[in-house]
């Protein structure tokens, strides 16, 4: 499996909002959970928001409910992460994650157990 999350990082003002895109391709890729972890400067990386493999269940860290939105695209083998009210507190390297079968919270937040990465995206939250 392959993941790639490219898209949509970059600077944004306090209040903004960015969009960020993990498509994967492969082998089972409809099969796999995604998640999104971010590690900002200085920091350990940490859990943000994940999606089970059905879409059914989704999950996020409590710095993001309420302003941050992940879902996915089957036919389009992609995972978005739609991050609204940023804030300076948000700055980070973003990265997606995929384990097959991921369908449980513990699941979502663990991330030695994820089988793949994408390279990361920077997000900057500045005025």
């Amino acid at each position: 499996l392959r993941c790639s999350c490219r898209r949509g990082g970059g600077l944004v003002q306090p209040g903004g909002s960015l969009r960020l895109s993990c498509a994967a391709s492969g082998p089972d890729v409809s099969f796999y959970s995604r998640s999104w972890f971010r590690q900002a400067p200085g920091k350990e990386r940490g859990f943000v928001a994940g999606i089970s493999w059905s879409g059914q269940d989704v999950y996020y860290a409590d710095s993001v409910k309420g302003r941050f939105t992940i879902s996915r695209d089957s036919a389009k083998n992609t995972a978005y992460l739609e991050m609204n009210s940023l804030n300076p507190e948000d700055t980070a390297v973003y990265y997606c994650a995929a384990k097959k079968y991921g369908v449980y919270y513990y699941e979502a937040v663990d991330a030695d157990g994820m089988q793949y990465w994408g390279k990361g995206t920077q997000v900057t939250v500045s005025s």
